[in-house]
């Protein structure tokens, strides 16, 4: 049976090691459609001061780590066929709801996703991601990777 996972990645660290987690997994590679993800979110205040060139070069930096993810994953042996990039620009409030809004457009098994350590503070004021979708995307596995 065919299993259909997506990976939601940011341009960070902890993102390759989610991968490189993900890759290591006794998965039988022709059995999966791998999708990797990356939402973004409307922009900050900060964001918008960096200027639309900042903006514009983020997108590059990005697609050049989904692609870099996707190398790392035919390294292991995935069909390349089977790995599908998503870069979705239409900014969303929240990361977490770009993915639920991604996931719940195609049908996916497996949602994986990393979580870096936050305090108790970064994570009241913040939210947490990871429990997020755990709680929203009922019928799912989430598989949340800690990074460092």
């Amino acid at each position: 049976m065919r299993q259909s996972i997506l990976v939601a990645l940011k341009d960070s660290k902890s993102s390759q090691s989610v991968v490189n987690y993900f890759a290591r997994l006794p998965f039988q590679p022709d059995s999966l459609d791998i999708t990797l993800l990356h939402v973004f979110r409307q922009p900050t205040a900060g964001d918008e001061l960096m200027g639309e060139d900042f903006i514009q070069k983020e997108a590059g930096r990005v697609q050049s780590m989904l692609d870099d993810a996707k190398k790392a994953l035919i390294e292991q042996g995935v069909d390349p066929a089977r790995i599908h990039l998503r870069l979705a620009t239409d900014p969303y409030p929240t990361v977490t709801e770009g993915i639920i809004d991604h996931f719940s457009r195609d049908i996916y098994h497996m949602v994986v996703i990393g979580r870096r350590k936050k305090s108790k503070s970064e994570e009241f004021v913040l939210g947490d991601v990871s429990v997020k979708l755990v709680r929203a995307l009922e019928g799912a596995a989430v598989l949340v990777v800690k990074t460092i």
